[in-house]
């Protein structure tokens, strides 16, 4: 058994021809690009028990070899996986279940009956390797860069492969996303934590590949650094799951979720205060903005307007064609994976930032609470899109944290603000106006939010 550490990306085949060219990986290959046609045969029960289990199993022809694998489940973040994997060479191009015994057959196919495993879908493609070796400190560091493009094919349909993978083969897992954010900076390349067989199983069924992570589990005790670091993950990984699967399907929904996700993200970063001190958070910042000033606008014209809606997903593969969501991503996960916000802090700051989220996190909701001054609004209606940030913050909080918290018919006050934020949103009115209004009333006279005036 081996340990599987890497990044895919995707990418376009004027890109795939480019990177085989960059002076960054000529510079660190010693030994030139090798060139393989891998045939790959996927097997599962007609139920689709293995996918059910997180579980690949293909036959590879790589020239003479035949090489059955085995991936189990395993942990993919923001496009950065990891899983176990399990090779054996055989003599001849027939699966071999023998070998599909003991410590690597999860124990939740253990009652399988393997004579019902039967092909299912193929990815046939060709693949540039080439060993990436460099100095990084003191230690070093090997990558096998590959270049893969070909198809995935499961009966009459099948979509093309075009993309980067980047294996670790020596030296810390953050020198892949660093290689891949240098490669980022001139060329496009969108991480995807969609493996091929994924790809094949979402042929057969487009709502397959599962855009519903688990929730990270925070806790009353958790520190605040932990907290923002798994929801910070959480939130880049969802959004790039639903930038897949728009780019594959167009489904107005995914598009907005995926809006929503940045925004809640956006919302994050703005309400920790001096456990992220704003030079640390800049660039990030800077790059969630641009992509929100293109995007939220678009989102809120298209739900009146099906001509947008329409125009939407040429529009969408426009902006993967760029560099710039490949490279926010990349970036935010490195900065994620080092906890960047924590350099450079002052004393308060590392307090916060150590402090149990059950202690943080309701001063916080109440000083914005108090700082929205709803009353104030119940009389100037027209200004409150100038609270839509603080709204947002109090809703990400609401939403992502809501086990931590204790208040009274929580549920109800999170639904009146989004109810708020998105009156905040719509142009104004007489009607719009009044609504504001009376909606302002109704989150003022809520028990939850006037106990959280109180905390």
């Amino acid at each position: 058994m081996q340990k599987e550490t890497e990044i895919k990306l995707r990418v376009s085949r004027e890109t795939l021809a480019a990177l085989r060219e960059h002076p960054l990986l000529k510079k660190r290959n010693k030994s030139g690009w090798e060139r393989r046609e891998l045939t790959n045969q996927y097997f599962d029960t007609p139920e689709r028990d293995l996918a059910k289990a997180k579980v690949a199993l293909r036959l590879r022809r790589d020239g003479e070899e035949v090489i059955q694998t085995l991936k189990t489940r395993g942990q993919s973040v923001a496009g950065l996986s990891e899983r176990n994997e399990y090779d054996w060479h055989l003599a001849k191009a027939k699966l071999d279940v023998k070998k599909l015994d003991g410590e690597c057959w999860p124990e939740a196919l253990a009652e399988l009956d393997k004579k019902t495993l039967k092909p299912i879908f193929t990815t046939d493609f060709v693949r540039e390797r080439a060993e990436i070796a460099w100095g990084r400190g003191k230690a070093k560091v090997v990558i096998e860069a590959a270049l893969d493009l070909g198809f995935v094919i499961a009966g009459k349909q099948k979509e093309e492969i075009c993309e980067l993978e980047l294996e670790l083969r020596e030296g810390d897992p953050s020198a892949l996303l660093e290689l891949a954010a240098e490669l980022a900076e001139k060329l496009a390349l969108m991480p995807c934590d969609i493996s091929k067989a994924e790809r094949g199983y979402r042929l057969f069924d487009a709502n397959s590949y599962s855009l519903s992570l688990p929730a990270p589990q925070l806790s009353a005790e958790m520190p605040l650094d932990d907290a923002f670091a798994a929801l910070g993950w959480h939130l880049l990984a969802s959004s790039q799951r639903l930038a897949e699967q728009y780019r594959f399907n167009g489904h107005w929904r995914l598009l907005q979720d995926w809006v929503a996700q940045l925004t809640e993200l956006r919302a994050l970063l703005g309400s920790l205060g001096q456990a992220a001190p704003r030079q640390s958070t800049s660039e990030l910042r800077s790059a969630l903005d641009a992509l929100l000033e293109d995007w939220r606008p678009l989102v809120h014209a298209g739900q009146e307007d099906e001509d947008v809606r329409k125009a939407a997903p040429e529009q969408f593969l426009e902006e993967l064609e760029d560099v710039r969501w490949g490279l926010f991503s990349l970036n935010t996960s490195r900065w994620l994976l080092a906890r960047s916000w924590t350099a450079e802090r002052t004393t308060r700051g590392n307090r916060q930032g150590a402090a149990q989220l059950q202690n943080w996190l309701p001063r916080l909701l109440a000083e914005e609470a108090t700082s929205l001054q709803l009353g104030r609004y119940q009389q100037q209606p027209e200004d409150l899109a100038e609270q839509l940030p603080r709204i947002e913050r109090i809703q990400a909080w609401l939403h992502l944290a809501r086990g931590v918290l204790e208040l009274p018919e929580l549920d109800r006050l999170f639904g009146e603000m989004n109810k708020l934020a998105q009156l905040a949103e719509t142009d104004i009115s007489d009607e719009v106006l009044e609504a504001r209004v009376q909606q302002a009333l109704t989150v003022f006279q809520s028990r939850a939010w006037k106990t959280l005036l109180r905390l």
